[in-house]
């Protein structure tokens, strides 16, 4: 067998939100979008701003796990775009989600918040993103939502 692949950080995306819109229920659950309105994205690897042009989509199912759909995009120092499109899971016990949900504090050890994203770009400088698989360990707060991002290696 095969050794596990490692895990390069590559940044943090503290991806700014604005309120939640509540769509109502739909044939999978409750569905809700979120507006992205900017943010900043710092590390090793990559560094930039978030645009203002995204949105998380989500599905809340009956059992109280959120499934995370996000696509948006950030602009590079050097001006390069890369679109990010993240998927994954928020879940955790009822009164953590609850806090949660009120906008209180909650440490991210309480709850689990993974993803997997997609980056992209035509920006011939940053195409090594267009050939590796991300993974992430996200954190939810009051307006924003800190994403650690890993290049599976």
């Amino acid at each position: 067998m095969r050794a596990a692949p490692a895990l390069r950080p590559v940044c943090t995306l503290t991806v700014e939100l604005s309120s939640i819109r509540e769509l109502g229920r739909g044939r999978a659950g409750k569905r809700r979008i979120i507006p992205i309105v900017g943010g900043r994205v710092e590390g090793p690897e990559l560094n930039g701003v978030i645009l203002g042009i995204g949105a998380d989509w989500q599905t809340v199912y009956d059992d109280g796990c959120a499934f995370l759909d996000a696509r948006y995009a950030f602009e590079t120092p050097d001006g390069g775009l890369i679109e990010i499109v993240n998927w994954g899971f928020r879940h955790g016990p009822p009164e953590v989600m609850e806090r949660l949900a009120a906008g209180d504090p909650v440490d991210s050890e309480d709850y689990y918040m993974r993803t997997t994203a997609s980056l992209e770009t035509g920006d011939p400088r940053y195409d090594w993103v267009n050939r590796t698989l991300f993974v992430g360990t996200g954190t939810r707060l009051p307006s924003a939502v800190e994403i650690a991002l890993f290049a599976v290696t």
